[in-house]
């Protein structure tokens, strides 16, 4: 078993079993898995970052109508399917935050999006894997509020890696 096979298997019991899953406790009861897109080796990507010299504060809605601030940190310039692409990163104190949609998005993907928390690799590098894109829990269940992924985050090509749209019959 792959190390992301194995995340995703505790992954998919921790949805099942836990009681902070974001399923519903009627949904635990029918669930198996989720679902996800073959391993893409393409998709783990190390970029470079153009930094904004401005730290621009802005809230980004959410799925119930709150907001959650962030701090625009910078450009991430990379290609996918031989198409350049670019989404901007967001900081929240000392993490990183990158919520993106795709084209498969409300067919394939989740409509709203999904998300990342890539890691810092210093030297204005960060380690992008797509493989471990995951959908907001309010993909799940409405309870939750999750930030709705900005326009400029919204790509016109597929990201064929990490989870899939939800189904509750998977």
């Amino acid at each position: 078993m792959t190390e992301l096979e194995q995340f995703r298997a505790q992954k998919d019991t921790f949805f099942k079993m836990h009681p902070q899953s974001p399923l519903l406790p009627e949904q635990q009861e029918t669930f198996e898995r989720l679902r996800y897109f073959p391993e893409n080796p393409a998709l783990r990507l190390v970029i470079p970052i153009e930094e904004f010299a401005s730290k621009e504060r802005i809230v980004m809605q959410t799925s119930t109508g709150d907001v959650r601030p962030y701090a625009r940190y910078g450009k991430l310039r990379f290609s996918v399917e031989e198409q350049t692409v670019e989404l901007t990163l967001y900081a929240d104190d000392d993490s990183y935050f990158l919520p993106f949609a795709d084209a498969l998005a409300g067919e394939e993907t989740y409509g709203a999006g999904r998300y990342l928390e890539p890691q810092s690799l210093g030297e204005g590098q960060f380690l992008i894997d797509f493989n471990l894109a995951y959908n907001p829990y309010c993909a799940y269940n409405d309870d939750w509020s999750c930030p709705i992924t900005p326009i400029e985050n919204r790509l016109q090509v597929p990201i064929r890696a990490g989870e899939k749209v939800f189904s509750e019959h998977a």
